[in-house]
């Protein structure tokens, strides 16, 4: 790869050198339009690089897609984190929601207002609760070398 970079850097500095020859032979009322003219071949480099790298990093990407997928597990979310990050942002949510519940209909909005937050976050626990116990009703998995 080093030895492509090279050849590209050899190939720009070649039509630096031939837009500064060109420069000093036509004059300076072509000077804008050959500065533009090579300011477009390094545009066209680089948004090649970055279309290469974008492609590698995509592809790369979709590898661990279809591992994660071929394993059996959803990419990205082992659940312990999405799950204590959703009960964080309802409990700094739960301070401004209690002091208005309380403001505006006393003890019984707070009830209320707290029987949201928990219905909320037992129904995002409900959603997670079978993945959560997969393994421990004796499912075994595909992937294990251990023996029960």
């Amino acid at each position: 790869m080093e030895a492509r970079e090279q050849a590209r850097d050899a190939e720009l500095k070649k039509e630096l050198d031939a837009t500064l020859h060109a420069r000093r032979e036509l004059g300076e009322e072509y000077e804008t339009a050959l500065v533009d003219s090579f300011l477009d071949k390094v545009e066209q480099r680089l948004d090649s690089s970055v279309d290469r790298r974008v492609r590698r990093q995509l592809a790369e990407q979709q590898m661990v897609v279809a591992r994660d997928a071929r394993a059996g597990r959803n990419p990205g979310s082992d659940g312990w984190g999405e799950r204590f990050g959703f009960a964080v942002v309802t409990l700094v949510l739960a301070i401004p929601l209690s002091a208005i519940a309380v403001v505006n209909a006393h003890l019984p909005g707070l009830l209320i207002a707290w029987g949201g937050i928990v219905g909320v976050n037992a129904l995002h626990m409900g959603v997670w609760a079978p993945r959560l116990g997969e393994k421990c009703r004796g499912r075994k998995d595909p992937d294990s070398d251990w023996e029960e």
